[in-house]
C-alpha cells in the first residue's frame, strides 16, 4: 500500500512544474505568479505578433529540420555498414557514435568552442548545424539500427533472384522495410535538436540565436510571462510530435535493445 503512494505521489509530483509553468502562462498579470492573478492570453498573442521572438522560433525548427534531416541519414548509412555488411569492429564504431551521450554536454560545448573558432563557424549557423548533428545521431542512430536487425534479409535475396537491379531492391524492399525506423528517427532528431540549449548556449551568437536559448535568456534578464507562454507552446509541441511518433510508429523502436 505504501509503495502505491509513494508511487503515485512521485508521478504526479513530475508534472507539476509543466503544469504551473502552462497555468502561469495564462496570467493577466505583468510578471510571473502563481497563481495567478486573472486569464489572459495576452502574452501567447505578445509572443506570435513579436518578430523577434518568431524569427529565433525559425531558426530553431529550421536547425532542426536540417539536423535531423542530416544525422537520420547518416545514422541510416553507418547502421547499413554494421548490420548489412558487417564492417570490421562494428561493435567499437557503434560505441563511437554514441560518445555524444557519455560526455557531459557543458565539455561537448567547451570543445566545441575551440572547434568552431579553429574553423571560423563559431557564432554561425552552419557551426550549430554541425553541432547539432553530433548531438542527435546517437538519437538517430538506435532506431535506425534496430530496425535493420529487423528486417528479413531473405527479401533482398528473394527480389535479387527474380532479377530486381540493386538500386531497385534498395528502394522497394530495403527501404520500405526500415522506415518505421527512419521516420522514429527523424523525429527524435528533430525534438532534440529543437530542445537542446546546454551545449547551444556556448555557441550562439549575435546573428544567430535559438529558441530555447532566448528563453535561458529572458529568464535571467527578466520575469515576463512571456517566458511561460513561449515554455508551454514547446511543451505542447513536443508533447504533440511525441504522441504522433507513438500513435503512427510507436516509441518501441527507440527504446526496445537491439
Amino acid at each position: 500500500m505504501t509503495s502505491r503512494i509513494v508511487a503515485w505521489a512521485v508521478l504526479l509530483f513530475l508534472p507539476l512544474p509543466i503544469v504551473i509553468v502552462v497555468l502561469s502562462s495564462f496570467t493577466s498579470a505583468g510578471y510571473l505568479s502563481f497563481p495567478i492573478e486573472g486569464v489572459s492570453l495576452r502574452w501567447y498573442a505578445e509572443f506570435l505578433g513579436s518578430a523577434d521572438w518568431l524569427k529565433v522560433l525559425g531558426t530553431s525548427a529550421l536547425l532542426a529540420l536540417i539536423g535531423a534531416l542530416v544525422s537520420t541519414g547518416a545514422s541510416f548509412a553507418a547502421a547499413w555498414a554494421v548490420v548489412r555488411h558487417g564492417v570490421p569492429l562494428g561493435g567499437s564504431y557503434e560505441t563511437l557514435l554514441l560518445t555524444p551521450l557519455i560526455f557531459p554536454h557543458a565539455a561537448i560545448g567547451v570543445i566545441m568552442i575551440v572547434t568552431l573558432a579553429g574553423l571560423g563557424w563559431l557564432g554561425t549557423f552552419t557551426g550549430l548545424v554541425l553541432v547539432h548533428c553530433i548531438l542527435t545521431i546517437p538519437y538517430a542512430y538506435r532506431p535506425v539500427a534496430a530496425a535493420l536487425r529487423k528486417a528479413d534479409p531473405a527479401l533482398e535475396e528473394a527480389a535479387a533472384s527474380l532479377g530486381a537491379r540493386p538500386w531497385r531492391i534498395f528502394w522497394l524492399v530495403s527501404l520500405p522495410a526500415v522506415r518505421p525506423g527512419l521516420v522514429t528517427s527523424l523525429l527524435f532528431s528533430f525534438i532534440i535538436s529543437f530542445d537542446e540549449v546546454t551545449v547551444t548556449m556556448f555557441l550562439v551568437g549575435p546573428f544567430v540565436m535559438t529558441l530555447p536559448v532566448q528563453v535561458f535568456s529572458e529568464v535571467l534578464e527578466s520575469a515576463s510571462p512571456i517566458i511561460a507562454a513561449v515554455s508551454a507552446a514547446l511543451v505542447l509541441f513536443t508533447s504533440l510530435m511525441v504522441f504522433v511518433l507513438d500513435r503512427v510508429i510507436g516509441i518501441q523502436f527507440f527504446v526496445e535493445r537491439d
